[in-house]
């Protein structure tokens, strides 16, 4: 039973980050399409606005809560919890610190995505762009940590992203 709950954890995760990477994308367009010429610019808003709200509330917060529940089911299954505190399994505790941020970070892309449906624009594209680029840092640190299970293969995994990047 074990195996199948982490599998379909894997699986929540895998389309939780697939609409974390294409979520911001849709906002940065909705930040373009603000710059176009009525009646462009309404015309695109439209259909952003609809595609971001399949988007979000059909397969991001889904995979999210998903995500967790099978996240905890894991972690109680297959006896982790005993370890979180001790030395061997401070590769968890930090890999939950990355999953708290990441959730806080799905958190304020919900209110740039509240705010653009108000007609509100906050940030800029090139700043959304940057602000994009957190989920793939979240990505690689937790996953260095999943496999490597050393804090240490977190920081390299992000000091690597981050090299490539810039």
């Amino acid at each position: 039973m074990y195996l199948y709950l982490k599998a379909i954890h894997i699986i929540f995760v895998v389309t939780w980050f697939a609409g974390l990477f294409y979520f911001p994308r849709l906002l940065i367009y909705n930040v373009e399409a603000h710059l176009k010429p009525e009646p462009e610019q309404s015309i695109i808003h439209r259909q952003l606005n609809l595609m971001m709200r399949r988007l979000w509330y059909a397969i991001v917060w889904p995979s999210a809560i998903l995500t967790l529940l099978f996240g905890l089911l894991v972690l109680f299954k297959s006896g982790l919890i005993r370890i979180l505190l001790e030395e061997e399994g401070r590769w968890l505790l930090a890999k939950l610190f990355f999953v708290f941020f990441l959730y806080l970070y799905q958190f304020s892309l919900h209110l740039i995505f509240k705010q653009q449906l108000n007609g509100r624009f906050k940030y800029t594209s090139q700043q959304l762009r940057i602000w994009n680029e957190m989920a793939a840092v979240f990505l690689v640190s937790i996953v260095m940590l999943v496999v490597v299970k050393q804090n240490i293969s977190a920081l390299w995994g992000v000091i690597g992203l981050l090299f490539f990047v810039v």
